[in-house]
């Protein structure tokens, strides 16, 4: 008899490895069903998050086809919440929950909670990302007492992004360095690539910062007003109108600007004047965003506002302009996640209460 009815298993698997293998095994071992909740679900490429949700369950699927078969490995998408470890728990306690009913009630008991239900959390406490697992103290644990090898996800990105691509069969079943081969040939991984080169060299042109960045969330009757990246990183990505600050202008000063800049926003009587653009900011939701890890340029702090333009039929009229592409209205309930750039998506769900 197991140790436990079901496992949890937490992580990125940006890509899958050995490592990971390593630790889905020795938790089958000691438990009857492992849940592997696939991180940062629903979040745009990028070079630290290359691979969709749907490629990494595909990679699993290739390496453990058996146990996906039979129900001992339950894959399910987690999104990311940087700005509130609360509602990344209740994410991941909403999720255990529901596999783990339905899974159980499979088998013709029914159950209504999960008192009578022995879980427990896998994984191995390698570093400062692993601190999670303090996160979960009404599940066991099933950890290993060592780590498989000296290397990490990153360390296989870092070969990956190259001119040359490396694809070590060492750290990689041959499944998944396969599955790499082929996407090394597609023109996703060309564009990623491009935008690797351009993050190593950023800091080398414009330092490591941190830098002081203001971004404006426009809120008008159900939509927001947002901008098409029209240079690397991220182009083609949808993003809040802002930029960086300049040396001689305050920050409230800075969104203001980037707003029109961005967008040249005008009413009926033409492009909105500083003054009038900054009486429907809300000071009392002006907040800033400093997550250590929000941009691959570096120490990026964002300052951002929100402006509550007047509820009307006919929305202000938008035009893309400077490093935006275009500038469009989108109804807030049609966004997803993946569509927006680096940390913008957490940004509106805090500002805009969605």
């Amino acid at each position: 008899m197991s140790r436990y009815d079901y496992g949890v298993f937490i992580g990125r698997f940006q890509p899958l490895h050995i490592g990971h293998e390593t630790v889905v095994r020795a938790a089958l071992e000691e438990v009857d069903t492992l849940i592997v909740l696939i991180g940062s679900a629903a979040k745009a490429r990028d070079p630290r998050n290359p691979f969709t949700y749907s490629e990494r369950a595909d990679m699993f699927g290739k390496v453990f086809k058996h146990e996906l078969a039979t129900g001992r490995l339950i894959l399910k998408p987690v999104p990311d919440h940087p700005y509130s470890d609360t509602a990344w728990c209740a994410e991941v306690q909403r999720a255990v929950n529901e596999i783990v009913l339905e899974h159980f009630n499979k088998g013709g008991v029914v159950l209504h909670g999960l008192n009578d239900i022995r879980i427990a959390l896998a994984g191995y406490g390698k570093d400062h990302t692993s601190y999670y697992l303090k996160l979960f103290p009404e599940w066991g644990n099933v950890q290993l007492t060592s780590q498989y090898g000296t290397f990490s996800s990153a360390d296989v990105r870092k070969q990956l992004f190259q001119r040359i691509p490396v694809i070590s069969s060492s750290v990689l079943s041959g499944a998944v360095a396969d599955w790499l081969n082929a996407f090394t040939l597609t023109e996703t991984f060309r564009g990623l690539l491009d935008e690797a080169e351009y993050l190593e060299a950023y800091p080398k042109e414009w330092g490591q910062g941190p830098f002081v960045t203001v971004d404006a969330v426009v809120i008008q009757s159900g939509h927001i007003l947002l901008v098409e990246r029209g240079r690397t990183p991220g182009k083609g990505l949808l993003a809040l109108p802002g930029g960086f600050l300049d040396p001689r202008e305050s920050i409230r000063d800075a969104a203001i600007r980037e707003l029109k800049e961005e967008t040249a926003i005008s009413d009926h009587r033409g492009e909105i004047p500083p003054a009038m653009l900054g009486s429907f900011i809300d000071s009392a939701k002006t907040r800033v965003f400093d997550n250590p890890g929000r941009s691959l340029r570096g120490r990026v702090i964002t300052h951002a506002f929100l402006f509550r333009l007047p509820e009307r039929r006919e929305l202000f009229s938008v035009t893309g302009g400077d490093d935006a592409r275009t500038a469009n209205w989108y109804r807030l309930g049609d966004l997803q996640p993946e569509q927006l750039f680096e940390d913008h998506w957490s940004i509106i769900d805090v500002m805009a209460d969605l």
